[in-house]
Order: structure tokens, then C-alpha cells, then sequence
């Protein structure tokens, strides 16, 4: 299955070799965030076992106007253009240049487990795993915060199916052809259950690795509301299900913004 993702031909690279692990940060006009995430990610390659080196930081510019690229390159990391604006694009361009065996997704308003790297070693380390995820810890709770978190977590434990730090092998992300960029979003659900049916076969599973979990901004919630979910949402589904259109307006409204991921 291809969906997007094209890996160009690579010129020899005498450093690749080194590096184990890939981590994607997709990134739009991230200069206020990015920063906060690449300090965390500093902490995680420090404590990583198989040392720092051979951990590389890929930030995918989602066709940014500030000073994310900036900002991403003099912390060190590898930086990637990607001019179509969406999110499944900005992961696969980021995926498409990585040298890891391992790669991980993360979004850039997002902070990392300072263990992150070492547990997800020793998740792909057991054969009946395909790929997983951290979870996360929210920043700031309130009622309605709460009681979203609590309708959606029995889903996560049930499927296995997370957020946060995803990870996976490399080889698999480019069996199944990356995340589908014909979705706006959904796209990482998708991911998901791809390789949950790849894995399938061959007696593996989706894990979550929830003792590393990532930390979440709650800049959605800051902007639409704490209860937005089922003020929004809950009005909108019958709409979203029998309009294109809408579903395309509101992706672009509520994932795509000026405060996107």
C-alpha cells in the first residue's frame, strides 16, 4: 500500500550508520513552542542508553513564516521544507529523508518523557510488537478538560491505539507507505490501524508505553473552549458525515489554523 510517502535515493552518508533512531517533529510557524520540545528532547537523548549520537532530530517546516526552520537548525537538528500543508505530508517528508531504524512522531507544542528513547527500545526489542505509542499527560486540567479526557481514553486502552511520541520500525512504516495524505486529518488513527494489520499476521500488536508519556499543550481547548468537544463536535458529526465540504472547512478551521500543529 502506498499512500504518500516517497523515500528519495539517498547519497552516500558516512554518519548513517550511527543513528538508531529518527525522531519527526512536524512543524507550522512552531517558533513560540518548538523550543520547549527541543529542551526535552535534549534531556531524552542525554539519559539514552545507546548515546546521544545516535539520535537524530528531524523538524519537517510545514511551510512555516516565522522562525521554526531557524530555530529547529541552530538547535542542531536536521530540517526539511515541506510546501504542501498537511499534516500527514509534513510527517512523510520528515520520514523521507530519516536514517534511523527507528522512527517516532511528535508534534511540536508536545514535550518528551526524558526516558522516551530507552522504553521505546525496549518495546520494539520484543517480537510480538509492531509499533506504539506514550500517551500523554495533559498541561492543565478543568471540568471539561477532564471529562473529554475521560471519553476518550477507554478507546486508547481498548485499541491500544494512542498519541503523544508514535513510534515504529522503519522497514514497516515503508511497508504500509507512510500516513495517507489523501485525509486532512484522522490521518495518525489511520497509521495506526495500518500497522495493526500488518502486524497481525505475524502475532504483533500495537503497545502503549504510558510510563514515558509525553506532555500536551492545551492550545486547542485554550482556543476553542474546554468544552468544545461536546459543544462543537457533538453538534457538528451529523453534519461532518453527510458533507465533504464540511469536513473539509472544519479540518482547515480546527487542525490547520494559524496555531496548527
Amino acid at each position: 500500500m502506498r499512500l504518500g510517502y516517497r523515500r528519495p535515493p539517498k547519497p552516500f552518508d558516512a554518519n548513517e550508520n550511527l543513528i538508531e533512531h529518527s525522531l519527526i517533529i512536524p512543524a507550522y510557524n512552531e517558533e513560540a513552542l518548538l523550543p520547549r520540545l527541543l529542551d526535552s528532547v535534549d534531556a531524552a537523548r542525554a539519559r539514552y542508553d545507546g548515546g546521544p549520537e545516535t539520535i537524530e532530530v528531524i523538524v519537517a517546516d510545514n511551510a512555516s513564516v516565522d522562525a521554526t526552520a531557524a530555530i529547529a537548525s541552530d538547535r542542531g537538528c536536521r530540517v526539511v521544507r515541506v510546501e504542501k500543508r498537511l499534516i500527514a505530508a509534513a510527517r512523510n517528508g520528515g520520514a523521507a529523508i530519516a536514517r534511523g531504524n527507528v522512527l517516532s512522531f511528535v508534534d511540536a507544542d508536545s514535550r518528551i518523557h526524558p526516558e522516551t528513547f530507552n522504553a521505546i527500545d525496549r518495546a520494539l526489542a520484543r517480537p510480538n510488537v509492531i509499533a506504539g505509542a506514550t500517551g500523554v499527560r495533559l498541561e492543565r486540567w478543568s471540568l471539561g478538560i477532564a471529562l473529554t479526557y475521560l471519553a476518550i481514553v477507554p478507546l486508547a486502552v481498548l485499541t491500544r491505539m494512542d498519541t503523544g511520541v508514535v513510534f515504529c520500525r522503519r522497514r514497516d512504516f515503508e511497508t504500509i507507505g507512510g500516513y495517507d495524505e489523501r485525509r486532512q486529518f484522522g490521518e495518525d488513527v489511520a497509521f495506526l490501524f495500518a500497522l495493526r494489520k500488518l502486524g497481525r499476521p505475524h502475532g504483533q500488536r500495537l503497545t502503549r508505553i504510558t510510563h514515558v508519556k509525553a506532555t500536551a499543550s492545551m492550545r486547542k481547548f485554550d482556543r476553542f473552549g474546554d468544552w468544545h468537544y461536546f459543544t462543537q463536535m457533538f453538534r457538528l458529526a451529523p453534519l461532518l458525515l453527510r458533507k465533504p465540504e464540511a469536513r473539509d472547512e472544519f479540518a482547515q478551521r480546527y487542525w490547520y489554523g494559524s496555531d496548527s500543529r
